[in-house]
């Protein structure tokens, strides 16, 4: 049902073809004044390629999520974002059509606020779902801290400059959009200065950064692990997808094996997370012996 934008968004076009000006206006800066045009076939045709195109990559991502027979709460969440992008793509070009044909304005401050509000919870659902059991409370044999003053500061920067933007922003709507943004930013700069926190205990390994459980790793489901080098070109942050995630800011850390996939947790001392798994691990033998 997503592929029934694409012949509204043609019929939109069609019953006003005759009454749209031959150059229409199709941008708008910050205070809503127009600075961008095309030509009404222009116009059409960058509306119907932009709605292929966001619908083809998204048909690909929902046939491969159902052939991988990961249908759960993230998937039905992935599907409800598809549909929240098609529904804004084809508001806006409405809408456009609207401006151009009655003058009525475009604020695109909703627009932005629904895709950041989205784009965070489809996160947040995501980690909440594939993040595995929590472990029995139990004594900590160790626990070790790996974060990115670095990166926090990357992303902190831009972050402070979006929040700085959102208040001299005339339109609430706008302003909303860009603050959430920023937002946004600024959570992801807090998360790299906090850093990721591992706890290793006689059940497994917890990671967690701000507080939030990550992902639970029972002792028994490690198959083996080694220190190994990280690729910069992956990425900082939460990396991968499916049955492969990794917790880095550095370019070193631990590659571990387990039943249920491989992670890779990052650290600028290996040796110390190698030497935790290695007590965790002691500790579940002299159990099974």
């Amino acid at each position: 049902m997503l592929w029934l934008a694409l012949p509204l968004t043609a019929l939109r076009y069609w019953q006003t073809w005759d009454r749209l000006p031959g150059r229409m206006v199709t941008h708008f800066d910050f205070a809503e004044h127009p600075n961008g045009w095309m030509s009404r076939e222009s116009s059409f045709w960058f509306s119907v390629g932009l709605t292929v195109f966001l619908l083809a990559i998204f048909t690909v991502v929902l046939y491969l999520v159902q052939k991988k027979q990961e249908v759960n709460a993230f998937s039905w969440g992935l599907l409800a974002f598809f549909y929240l992008v098609i529904g804004l793509i084809y508001s806006v070009n409405s809408g456009l059509i609207d401006y151009n044909l009655y003058g009525l304005p475009i604020n695109p401050g909703p627009f932005i606020a629904s895709i950041a509000v989205g784009i965070v919870a489809l996160i947040a659902l995501y980690f909440f779902t594939q993040r595995g059991a929590a472990l029995p409370a139990t004594d900590v044999i160790a626990e070790e801290v790996h974060s990115g003053r670095a990166c926090a500061l990357v992303l902190g920067l831009p972050a402070l400059a979006e929040i700085w933007i959102a208040t001299i922003i005339p339109q609430p709507g706008t302003r909303l959009g860009v603050a959430l943004v920023g937002l946004v930013l600024l959570m992801a700069a807090a998360m790299a200065w906090s850093g990721f926190r591992y706890s290793f205990s006689r059940h497994g390994l917890e990671i967690r950064t701000l507080g939030m459980r990550l992902r639970s790793i029972p002792t028994g489901q490690i198959k083996e692990y080694a220190a190994k080098r990280w690729n910069p070109l992956f990425g900082y942050g939460i990396r991968g997808v499916g049955q492969g995630r990794a917790y880095v800011w550095a370019n070193q850390g631990v590659h571990i094996k387990t039943t249920a996939g491989e992670f890779f947790l990052g650290h600028r001392e290996p040796g110390r997370i190698i030497r935790d798994l290695d007590m965790m691990m002691d500790f579940l033998q002299s159990q099974q012996i």
